[in-house]
């Protein structure tokens, strides 16, 4: 004769980003922004911080736009556009990530700023566990983790433009994170956001820009130089490489004032002279050019109607995969949704 098990089976372990319900995102830009959104399209509770009422208003109508451009397109219905913009809160008041299992910081490629911005997030933050995550794409984790009281749970997780489309996260440690925290945001990103995953020691551009960068700043040596033309550069890049886009547009694409903080930090690190930003890149970036969100970088991009203006809007497009995300530029919807605004 056989008897039934009555016995209660153990509830299986929680995966570890399931302790990662609540995230706060510093930084409404073009990053900030694509974070937010694919955090909220996951089920999650997000606070956003920006500095000033009028910048979190701004950012909380770029993740609205960002998320109508996705139904348009069908990547996703009317309804989870709505749900996933009720799980937006943006403010300007720092203090309210304070309730946050994992802070996000995607603030300007500036060490001193985050370092201090670290250091605040610390004394705010009130879950003792709780994770502080950069989204910096060249400057050491250990600074931003010696920042505060906590550098065992600080880690680089850095994404990539424009966030909603691309799989990729780099986890990046620093010598004092430890092994619980590096696991714990590796299972976040891939178990709950359901991206790919790579790790990188904590050097100045950790995998992608070390390679990245280099290409992008012989480019522009190139064309500093006469070598050849912009439009030249580009096209053979991509006719002859097979490359998606030249490396001008794409350094257009990144943003020039982006692109001179990177290779900023990679040379302060590694002192070879490759990494250091040519003078045409600094000046340009003086002068207001950035690329793409200033409408001028290396082509023009005002002047959608010209051929250059043309090809590189196309590039773009294809870039971003058909892209409903990725931040600033695009259709606004003026913040349309229920995604709400703290005062």
């Amino acid at each position: 004769m056989t008897t039934k098990d009555t016995r209660v089976p153990n509830p299986a372990p929680e995966r570890p980003e399931a302790g990662i319900r609540r995230v706060g995102v510093v930084g409404c830009g073009q990053m900030g922004a694509g974070i937010a959104e694919v955090c909220a399209r996951a089920g999650l509770d997000v606070v956003v911080h920006e500095v000033g009422a009028d910048a979190a208003e701004a950012g909380l109508s770029r993740i609205a736009a960002s998320l109508e451009r996705g139904v348009r397109r069908g990547k996703l219905s009317g309804t989870e556009r709505s749900a996933a913009l009720d799980r937006v809160r943006v403010t300007s008041d720092l203090t309210d990530l304070s309730d946050r299992d994992l802070v996000v910081e995607a603030a300007t490629e500036d060490e001193g700023v985050k370092a201090e911005l670290f250091a605040e997030l610390d004394r705010i933050v009130e879950r003792e566990d709780a994770l502080l995550g950069s989204n910096t794409s060249s400057l050491p984790i250990m600074k931003l983790g010696m920042a505060t009281t906590r550098p065992h749970q600080v880690i680089g997780v850095h994404f990539f433009n424009p966030v909603p489309v691309l799989e990729l996260v780099e986890i990046v440690p620093s010598l004092l994170t430890s092994p619980q925290t590096q696991s714990i945001a590796e299972d976040f990103v891939t178990g709950a956001l359901g991206k790919k995953v790579i790790r990188a020691q904590d050097r100045a551009g950790f995998v992608v820009n070390a390679l990245l960068v280099p290409y992008l700043l012989a480019a522009i040596r190139m064309l500093e130089s006469g070598f050849a033309s912009a439009e030249d550069i580009d096209t053979g890049m991509v006719l002859g490489c097979a490359h998606p886009m030249g490396p001008l547009s794409l350094a257009d694409l990144i943003g020039l004032d982006t692109l001179v903080a990177i290779a900023e930090a990679m040379y302060a690190d590694f002192k070879d002279p490759p990494h250091a930003p040519p003078p045409l890149l600094l000046r340009m970036v003086e002068a207001g050019l950035l690329g793409r969100k200033s409408g001028r970088g290396f082509h023009d991009y005002a002047d959608s109607h010209s051929d250059v203006g043309r090809a590189m809007n196309r590039a773009a497009g294809r870039v971003q995969g058909e892209a409903w995300g990725g931040g600033a530029g695009g259709d606004d919807v003026g913040g349309n949704g229920n995604g709400r605004l703290l005062r």
